[in-house]
């Protein structure tokens, strides 16, 4: 099940099957890259069940891999298979995981708050130790930037103050 039949999502699911038959994706990998993924970004890998509730979601925020395409390949495996919230995906669950995939924009440093819209823009939130956090935009039930920034620092297990922000990336 896909929730989009884009490129992104076919290849994606793709690789998570090869990965459940072969324990690899080396046939994937190999594939001629299309056109429209041969340039270099980040992505997140979401896996939904059928019924909606997160089964895993692993992402890069800068590219890691030569290009989208592999990008796509090695989030997906590592979110069907190593996110450390779930269990490795089964082969019965294959066919009713819905699968989104989020392509990033470089992330833009903002001067105010106020700037930001948790529909439109996921966000990051890193604090002076190193620790940083991420959440991608139109996630149900998160519907301020408050709780946006709120969740982020949970994540990340940054110290609750006020969001005030003097700089922060979208």
């Amino acid at each position: 099940m896909y929730k989009t039949n884009s490129i992104h999502t076919k290849i994606a699911f793709s690789a998570i099957k090869e990965f459940l038959t072969a324990n690899s994706t080396q046939r994937i990998e190999n594939k001629k890259v299309p056109n429209e993924l041969s340039y270099k970004a980040a992505c997140f890998i979401t896996l939904k069940t059928d019924t909606y509730k997160l089964r895993g979601c692993i992402g890069t925020l800068k590219p890691v891999y030569k290009n989208l395409y592999t990008e796509i390949i090695k989030n997906a495996v590592a979110s069907a298979f190593r996110d450390n919230r779930f269990y490795p995906l089964t082969s019965e669950e294959l066919n009713s995981i819905i699968i989104t995939v989020e392509v990033l924009f470089p992330p833009e440093k903002i001067e105010d708050i106020s700037l930001l819209n948790p529909e439109i823009y996921g966000a990051i939130v890193a604090d002076k130790l190193g620790r940083r956090g991420v959440l991608l935009p139109g996630i149900e039930g998160i519907d301020t930037v408050e709780d946006q920034i709120r969740i982020i620092k949970s994540k990340a297990n940054i110290r609750q103050k006020a969001n005030k922000i003097g700089r922060a990336h979208v």
